[in-house]
């Protein structure tokens, strides 16, 4: 099996939520009630988002995650599993609902509005297997939550020798434990490591704690990136946005199913990744909600990118 033919294995560490998304005019003001456009409910979440995408192009995802056994934790399942990806639940006898996201995405910017209850609900221990489930893939992706059980999967990563993606969100408790484990990091520009104001700091930030590729993401501006023998900037190609509501998932399992591919890490072939991902995470925000996209047929399919 050749590189360009091989099916890429990736685990996907962190937080798994439901999210009910509503197509708005506006967001109501105070006390206000409207009538949405439109609605979607699907499974969400950093790390569950990546995955769904990873199938998606064509790898093998697994997640680990904490779900539950409460109805709507089963709906989330059910949609990562209809979309190819294999759930691991670290705590399915949990009966409480899971997080869930409520969404308003505004019609005339693709703007979106979210309130979430996030991991805080609980607590994962590492899975007593994680190491094999690590040494079977080709790449960890870790989103920052579920500290404990992130921290692991990425030492486990480390050790075995995967590549070790960090989808940097926001800055979390537990994210300095996470960055000596840290292969490449791709970040928001919301992610701000303490005395750091701009993505040049952010860069540097992670580049001083061992980090060898970075990159900080800026909505419809272009990434900025650094590589051990480099660095740049990689337009994101312009698109009528309907929805920016899990762009950066879908970067993140873009990115890492084209790094999959690739094998080993390069400054050009990590330039080059960004800017497939761009390429597909502008496709979503072409239309509504986070599946919508999935169903035509992609352009931008999982081999890999020029060296």
């Amino acid at each position: 099996m050749t590189e360009r033919t091989r099916r890429p294995r990736g685990l996907f560490v962190g937080l798994c939520t439901l999210d009910v998304v509503h197509l708005v005019e506006r967001v109501p003001g105070s006390d206000e009630k409207l009538t949405a456009l439109d609605q979607t409910v699907a499974a969400g979440g950093p790390a569950a988002g990546a995955a769904a995408v990873f199938a998606h192009l064509g790898g093998a995802a697994t997640l680990l995650t904490a779900i539950g056994a409460h109805p709507l934790g089963v709906a989330a399942a059910a949609d990562l599993t209809r979309l190819g990806v294999t759930v691991t639940d670290l705590a399915p006898d949990a009966a409480g609902p899971p997080a869930v996201s409520s969404i308003l995405v505004t019609q005339a910017t693709g703007e979106r509005a979210v309130a979430s209850t996030n991991a805080g609900a609980h607590r994962l221990a590492p899975p007593a297997d994680l190491d094999r489930s690590v040494a079977a893939c080709d790449l960890v992706e870790l989103d920052g939550h579920h500290r404990e059980l992130a921290v692991a999967a990425a030492r486990a990563g480390r050790a075995a020798g995967r590549t070790t993606l960090l989808d940097g969100g926001s800055w979390k408790d537990g994210s300095e434990e996470l960055l000596p484990f840290v292969d490449v990091a791709v970040c928001s520009a919301d992610f701000r490591p303490p005395g750091t104001r701009t993505p040049a700091d952010t860069l540097r930030f992670l580049r001083e704690r061992g980090v060898g590729f970075a990159a900080v993401s800026r909505g419809g501006r272009p990434l900025l990136w650094a590589g051990p023998d480099g660095d740049g900037a990689v337009e994101v190609p312009p698109v009528r946005v309907v929805d920016t509501l899990g762009a950066g998932d879908v970067l993140h399992g873009a990115l890492a199913h084209h790094l999959a591919l690739q094998g080993g890490l390069t400054t050009a072939g990590f330039a080059a990744a960004l800017r497939r991902s761009a390429r597909v995470a502008s496709r979503a925000c072409a239309s509504f909600g986070t599946r919508e996209w999935m169903r035509a047929r992609p352009t931008d399919q999982g081999t890999p990118p020029p060296q």
